[in-house]
């Protein structure tokens, strides 16, 4: 048995406001002007045989299966490249048309292994189909002759899929979509005839070639030459949820395919409203660690960190945490305890979180990892637009002119926009990157960026107020825009302080380290190339100004007329997938569900009357403070969902002296990890496969999620969270988060219309969802900015703290990459550790040389927060004087080295700006070594007390 296909019209969809009138087997058909023929007979019901075609792709022609005839036009047109004139007279089936189909599908037979019974693929495979639909029953020409099976090695070599040349058809699908789709151009076809293959790089191991394992190629190809590995071990599916993604904000839809309890393969939606059909490596093919041997499935509870964990039920360990909850409270006070919400969780799941600690702990001590990367972000944005969230979808930057990237990597954090934005560049928008490294962006295949300005790390606002102060003095602001939807005073007191000398861009070529004329250059293309849009990162938030860049980034686009339509725009690229949605849902400790001040009474009064207790109206503590309280002697216990705080958090000595001064540590998640080895209760989580609920991605897209297999533990995370309120003498009634994403519905204006029989026939939809607007907002502030007037800020450059010295000359920055995400907790439990199984330290070949460093060698690196110990890899990609790491293994200690500077409004931590010294080093660091010995430990106290290990499935 089969799944049923999504509906392939075979060529992409037109739009035009031109309507073409035609007749297609003597039925009228009105269609777009531009539309192919292939596309008119399907939309009308009347599917063309195909190969070589599908909606996703261009047109190529070349499968020859969807010849048809035309009335006054010699020869038999393929229908995917012939595009419909007004009057035209088309025959999709004749005896003709017939003959030659059967004849072209006799050659693709007689050249293809007549295994289909045993074929990984049977039942799906739409050469198979096609010689059914066709009427196939003879092949006369045999397998004697010469043919391409004796050239036909397979590759086994990615970890993921398996490509078997033998059956492949040189359709060319799998090479279009790794140039269409994708933008890599890692494939081609090599050879002539018999010996026609799709190679990879120049004729190398898909593992060898610049192939990023994204999937498309598998996706596209109509026969088994590229196969899920999965497949080929589990056999066909048997059902289908769709579901969302639970890695970056892009929020991907995937249909989860399914053979009883266990998923098979992960195939992208092609009408999923973030991806349109598209995905990346973790997304498609990283979700082993859903059911990993180290999956955690039974409560567990430990009266010390010294102390070997002890397997008890739920109803004992959920019993043990409120009853140590309550004592601490009774002993060190209601604001002693508190908890963080996390991103990886639904929002149904985050809002029970932060409800809890506000009824059940009764204080406002909540926040969540937000806090450390995009916090600055909700304030910038809020104080300039009105609103604290992106003011675009994701296909907006398909109507853009220029884009400029800041502080951001999409191809490695956030590739399936990557992927869109690339298609965007080659299509003929300009690009500017300002980023201190040298991301793939700035020069790939068939994108190049127009302007690079390589900013020393820390400088962004210098580098913001120049581009400003050129827009200004150059006559560049859109005057009409300003004076229509800005507030004037502000807008003048803002004109007059970029236009001073000391925010020039010959002022900021000292402070930035990038030429004037190139920063000149870069401004005017932006204020003057038409629809310009600007998408961040982490590399403006996680600054000690990162508010004030993003104040200064909006300055930007309301300066230059770019927001409030299609194809312009302020857009945050969320790292986590429900990063938004966690601070949409009130995870604050100064704000309640939809961005609402504890402070203000009405709206303590609305939740005070549907929750029916009381609601502190003074800020709780954030996750910086909770530290500091807890070294104090006064914060004593926290509720942790999903979030490792120990090994995310900066500075992590100091971190880990905080939790070890706490009573109570409850952790609630999918494994033991590092903030687990300071805790007291580990309550087992639930992956997105195990629950249902909504994700809200970084284009505010709320998509839902669908439970696939049961909960590995026995509770979905709401559930848990749902009973250990009830343990804390708080229960809420809920039997579905359908019915808590009514509340929050009822709650929160900008969600007052969103309900799951909304987002069954829609699909997803972005927020604001309200009465006035009852399908959902793509683009913001079209008309007018939430906040009324759109409000200029003051954006003074103040260098951060953190100054290379002698002791520490060189500056460390952070980031991410492809294959891995985040602290690595899903990513390192997959194959992905087969192209990233370390963090290293890249260095300039200038500084490398210097201290006599070369490519693989050990590397201490130091800092006036700690010390520890990486592998080098010498690249240019990094400018001399600054060094860059990822963070994605724990051992490597990243976050050891990184300060507790932080952003001046909000606590975001200082990621980016280290001062460092790197040395030649034989042994890891002291730090290091005591991980080590940690983790062996918490080792041999699991070994008695976990279940048996489960075979993951991929």
């Amino acid at each position: 048995m089969s799944l049923p296909r999504e509906t392939d019209y075979g060529t992409p969809a037109r739009e035009s406001e031109q309507v073409v009138s035609l007749l297609i087997d003597g039925e009228s058909v009105c269609v777009p002007a531009g539309t192919s023929i292939m596309r008119a007979a399907g939309q009308s019901g009347c599917a063309i045989p195909k190969l070589c075609a599908t909606d996703s792709l261009e047109p190529f022609g070349s499968c020859r299966l969807c010849l048809v005839e035309v009335e006054g036009r010699k020869g038999y047109p393929a229908s995917c490249t012939t595009p419909v004139e007004a009057g035209m007279v088309v025959r999709t089936q004749t005896p003709k048309l017939a003959e030659l189909r059967r004849n072209v599908m006799e050659l693709y037979i007689s050249d293809h292994p007549l295994d289909c019974l045993t074929c990984p693929t049977n039942g799906n495979c739409e050469l198979q189909d096609m010689a059914g639909v066709v009427g196939l029953r003879e092949v006369r020409y045999g397998f004697k002759g010469e043919n391409h099976f004796e050239c036909s090695q397979k590759d086994e070599s990615n970890p993921y899929f398996s490509y078997d040349p033998a059956k492949c058809i040189v359709c060319n699908r799998c090479v279009r979509a790794c140039e269409e789709t994708q933008g890599t151009f890692a494939l081609t076809i090599s050879g002539r005839g018999f010996e026609s293959r799709v190679s990879p790089g120049q004729d190398q191991p898909f593992m060898d070639s610049e192939c990023v394992s994204c999937g498309a190629c598998v996706n596209a190809c109509p026969t088994a030459t590229l196969t899920e590995k999965s497949v080929i071990q589990l056999g066909q599916a048997e059902r289908s949820v769709t579901t969302t993604c639970a890695y970056c904000g892009v929020g991907c839809s995937f249909k989860a395919e399914v053979k009883g309890n266990q998923v098979v393969r992960m195939v992208p939606a092609r009408d999923g409203g973030a991806n349109a059909g598209h995905a990346c490596v973790k997304g498609r093919f990283a979700w082993g660690y859903a059911t990993h041997a180290d999956r955690i499935t039974t409560p567990m509870i430990r009266p010390s960190v010294d102390a070997p964990w002890q397997k008890v039920s739920w109803e004992e360990a959920l019993a043990y945490a409120a009853g140590e909850f309550r004592r601490i409270q009774a002993k060190y006070g209601r604001s002693a305890v508190g908890g963080i919400t996390s991103s990886r969780c639904t929002n149904e799941e985050t809002y029970l979180v932060q409800k809890l600690i506000r009824t059940a702990f009764g204080n406002n001590n909540v926040d969540t990892c937000a806090r450390v990367c995009h916090s600055p972000t909700g304030y910038g944005l809020k104080q300039t637009l009105g609103e604290s969230a992106g003011t675009q979808d994701f296909a907006s930057v398909l109507k853009a002119d220029v884009v400029m990237v800041i502080g951001a990597n999409p191809t490695d954090g956030h590739p399936v926009f990557g992927s869109l934005l690339k298609r965007r560049i080659r299509e003929g928008a300009r690009l500017i990157v300002v980023d201190p490294r040298s991301i793939d962006l700035v020069r790939s295949p068939h994108v190049a960026a127009a302007h690079h300005l390589k900013l020393l790390p820390g400088t962004n606002v210098a580098m913001v107020n120049a581009l400003a102060h050129v827009i200004v003095t150059e006559g560049l602001v859109d005057e009409p825009y300003v004076a229509e939807r800005c507030e004037g005073p502000a807008f003048e007191a803002w004109r007059e302080f970029v236009s001073r000398p000391e925010n020039s861009p010959e002022a900021a070529e000292a402070i930035t380290g990038v030429a004037a004329a190139d920063i000149r250059a870069a401004a005017r293309l932006y204020a003057t190339a038409g629809n310009g849009a600007i998408y961040y990162g982490l590399g403006v938030t996680e600054h000690s100004q990162g508010s004030t860049t993003v104040m200064g980034i909006a300055n930007l686009a309301m300066a230059t007329g770019n927001v409030g339509r299609p194809g312009v725009g302020v857009n945050p690229l969320r790292g986590q997938n429900n990063v938004q949605g966690s601070c949409d849902m009130g995870s604050f400790p100064h704000e309640l569900p939809g961005y609402r001040h504890v402070s203000d009474a009405t709206t303590r009064a609305l939740f005070e009357d549907a929750w029916k207790v009381r609601i502190d109206p003074e800020p709780g503590l954030r996750i910086p403070n909770m530290f500091e309280a807890a070294l104090d002697g006064s914060f004593k216990g926290i509720y942790i969902q999903g979030e490792d705080i120990v090994q995310s958090d900066p500075n992590t000595q100091h971190v880990e002296a905080a939790m070890a001064q706490m009573e109570c540590v409850v952790v609630q998640d999918l494994f033991l990890n590092e903030t687990a080895k300071w805790a007291h209760v580990f309550l087992p989580g639930s992956s997105f496969l195990e629950k249902d609920g909504t994700f809200t991605n970084a284009e505010r897209r709320i998509s839902r999620v669908r439970k696939v297999m049961p909960p590995l533990a026995g509770k979905a995370d709401w559930e848990t969270t749902l009973a250990l309120a009830e343990a804390l003498g708080y229960p809420m009634h809920y039997s579905h988060p359908s019915e808590i994403m009514d509340e929050i519905a009822r709650l929160t204006p900008s969600f007052h219309g969103v309900n799951y029989d909304l987002l069954e026939r829609k699909g997803s939809i972005q927020w604001p969802c309200n009465e006035a607007a009852p399908e959902g907002t793509p683009t913001m502030h079209v008309g007018a900015f939430i906040r009324g007037k759109g409000r200029f800020m003051l954006t003074p450059y103040v260098p951060t703290t953190e100054k290379v010295t002698r002791r520490f000359p060189l500056i460390l920055t952070t980031g991410r990459i492809l294959s891995q995400y985040n602290v690595g907790a899903q990513t390192r439990r997959t194959a992905n550790v087969a192209w990233h199984d370390e963090d290293r330290l890249e260095i300039h070949p200038v500084d490398a040389e210097d201290r006599g460093i070369r490519e693989g060698d050990w590397v201490g690196i130091a800092s006036r927060a700690g010390e520890t110990v990486l592998r080098a890899t010498v690249t240019e990609r990094v400018q001399p004087g600054v060094v860059y790491t990822t963070f994605h293994f724990p051992e490597s200690g990243a976050n050891v080295i990184t300060t507790d500077n932080s952003d001046w409004a909000t606590n975001c931590p200082e990621y980016k700006v280290t001062a460092v010294q790197v040395t030649l080093c034989a042994q890891p660091s002291e730090w290091q070594q005591r991980f080590a010995r940690r983790r062996e430990e918490q080792q041999a106290f699991l070994r008695p007390a976990t279940t048996p290990a489960k075979t993951p499935a991929n």
